[in-house]
């Protein structure tokens, strides 16, 4: 799936990789469908080839931690669309089964939230230039893809394409969003990061780092978006693992390496995926849902 269309439903967003739609409120409020497609994106550019079964890997496994960390976060997610609640929810197309997640309707909190275990990509590029990460100090000597001795909050300015994600202190954070709510937001995130690197690690799967997003319901700030996803995560496999170098991926981080050896500008329009890289990144995207969950994704 590459394009939405739901008759009938008020389309309300379009994201790089998200449709969100507007549904019937209920008693508890209005309600959100997020539909996850198989478009994929990468330096905030949306590529020209879609990614077969990627919203539906997405989504089931959201929908996975949602159910897992309920007890942990309190979150926005309802169901997933399927045949058993298509009628409830009122999107009958099968097409849409699996791959569209119902949500309580939140206020997003313009914050995102990166939590780090190791120290890679955009965290490793500022602490070689200043030694801390979004105005965390660490000490010298750290090695790329090297394991942190404790999680750290690196959270970003959430903006929009073709502007590009900016990092914050946590100072900036509360200055942007007050006390109380930063607060929550970070402890919130690195309790996720290390419930969800704690299960992983059991699968074989370390979690290089990860990002969330925050709405607020009824004044308290809960999970909403993807969660622990291979879109929204690095994940390494465990018997692999090396500091000191790149690490194989269960993500879409070996796509980005093929892009980067194009010469590519990063620039709208970016080019063709070949047969080879689309089939490749589809089989990481389902091992990542079978190492994570345990199952094969359902037909």
């Amino acid at each position: 799936m590459e394009t939405t269309n739901l008759p009938g439903l008020t389309r309300l967003h379009q994201g790089k990789v998200r449709d969100v739609y507007a549904l019937p409120p209920d008693a508890q409020g209005e309600r959100l469908l997020l539909v996850a497609t198989d478009r994929m994106s990468a330096f905030d550019v949306v590529l020209p080839n879609p990614i077969p079964r990627k919203g539906e890997v997405l989504t089931r496994i959201s929908s996975y931690w949602y159910d897992r960390t309920s007890s942990v976060v309190p979150n926005a997610f309802i169901a997933v669309l399927d045949a058993s609640n298509a009628e409830e929810f009122g999107v009958t197309d099968p097409a849409y089964f699996g791959r569209s997640m119902v949500m309580r309707r939140a206020d997003p909190v313009k914050v995102e939230c990166v939590a780090r275990g190791y120290l890679v990509g955009s965290g490793w590029s500022e602490y070689q230039r200043h030694g801390i990460v979004c105005g965390v100090p660490l000490p010298e000597g750290l090695q790329m893809a090297g394991r942190l001795m404790e999680p750290i909050f690196t959270p970003t300015s959430k903006v929009e394409p073709p502007d590009h994600d900016a990092p914050m202190t946590y100072e900036e954070v509360e200055a942007k969003i007050g006390a109380e709510i930063a607060n929550a937001i970070k402890l919130r995130s690195l309790a996720l990061y290390r419930f969800g690197a704690t299960a992983c690690a059991e699968r074989g799967i370390l979690v290089a780092d990860t990002k969330f997003e925050f709405g607020m319901v009824d004044g308290e700030p809960v999970l909403i978006d993807e969660v622990l996803t291979p879109d929204s995560s690095r994940f390494w496999p465990a018997n692999e693992y090396a500091p000191g170098r790149d690490q194989p991926s269960f993500d879409k981080q070996p796509l980005r390496d093929w892009l980067e050896a194009q010469g590519w500008d990063k620039q709208a329009p970016g080019p063709q995926l070949p047969p080879e890289i689309i089939e490749a990144t589809t089989v990481r995207y389902l091992e990542a849902y079978k190492r994570i969950t345990g199952t094969e994704l359902p037909s």
